[in-house]
């Protein structure tokens, strides 16, 4: 597989703390990669830094094979990347489906004359519906999200970041604060939209769920990357393990 995302020699400070050193990787195209590591690792700076958010003392990013390392975040995301984030904050005055339907016609924002010579909206809400039904919330299409459960919210900012048509879909902790049936659930939602060709890079602390659906495993600890690879023989390397019980722990289990 070819690599969409190339990610070279990620450094970030915030003042004397050290969030992420010399961290390096790719996305290949179609695959579906999971990224865990204890918490405060760095993965979530990371991703930011991808999106643009996040300024690096030092980076390379390659979009495509194209240079986005400068670009602002508005760019990126037209280029191709979507990221959906661990609080879910949707537009609380419309319903579930106007607030994929408002992501959907990004592309009609982008010039005020555009926008304004395209009142219909039609091929916006049949785009909305059509995502909504992909990830298993059609039947609230009409409703206010507000007073929506976890588990809807969580699948609408799913569909929205679907609606900007992605290359790569970037998910931050998409099964947080869900039960077992709802992560479960929702995680074999992402699972069949990566095998409809979606390419996904998935932070997840859920190790039961992000273990069964990714094909590839990165895993940071203390800002740096500590492996890379299939997840059954990341989760045997010991200094993965380290990381997650402590060492004198792995050194007595192995």
């Amino acid at each position: 597989m070819s690599h969409l995302l190339e990610v070279s020699g990620v450094t970030v400070h915030f003042g004397g703390v050290r969030a992420l050193h010399d961290v390096s990787f790719v996305v290949r195209q179609g695959e579906f990669l999971g990224m865990i590591g204890p918490n405060g690792a760095g993965k979530t700076t990371l991703l930011r830094t991808v999106i643009g958010t996040v300024a690096p003392q030092s980076a390379k990013i390659l979009l495509s094979g194209r240079d986005i390392t400068r670009l602002p975040t508005y760019r990126r995301a037209r280029l191709g990347l979507a990221i959906t984030h661990q609080i879910v904050r949707p537009f609380e005055s419309m319903t579930v489906m106007d607030n994929v339907a408002f992501a959907a016609g990004h592309h009609c924002i982008n010039h005020i004359f555009w926008a304004m010579g395209t009142l219909n909206r039609v091929s916006e809400r049949d785009r909305a519906m059509g995502l909504l039904e992909s990830v298993g919330i059609a039947d609230v299409a009409q409703k206010s999200v507000v007073g929506q459960p976890l588990g809807v919210l969580k699948r609408l900012e799913v569909a929205r970041a679907l609606a900007m048509n992605p290359k790569i879909l970037l998910l931050d902790e998409p099964l947080a604060g869900l039960n077992h049936v709802e992560a479960a659930r929702l995680a074999d939602t992402v699972a069949s939209i990566n095998r409809k060709g979606m390419t996904v890079l998935m932070i997840e602390h859920n190790l039961g769920e992000v273990l069964r659906v990714s094909q590839r495993l990165l895993v940071l600890d203390n800002g740096a990357k500590i492996a890379d690879g299939e997840p059954d023989v990341v989760m045997q390397d010991p200094t993965v393990r380290a990381a997650y019980v402590g060492k004198e722990q792995a050194d007595a289990a192995a």
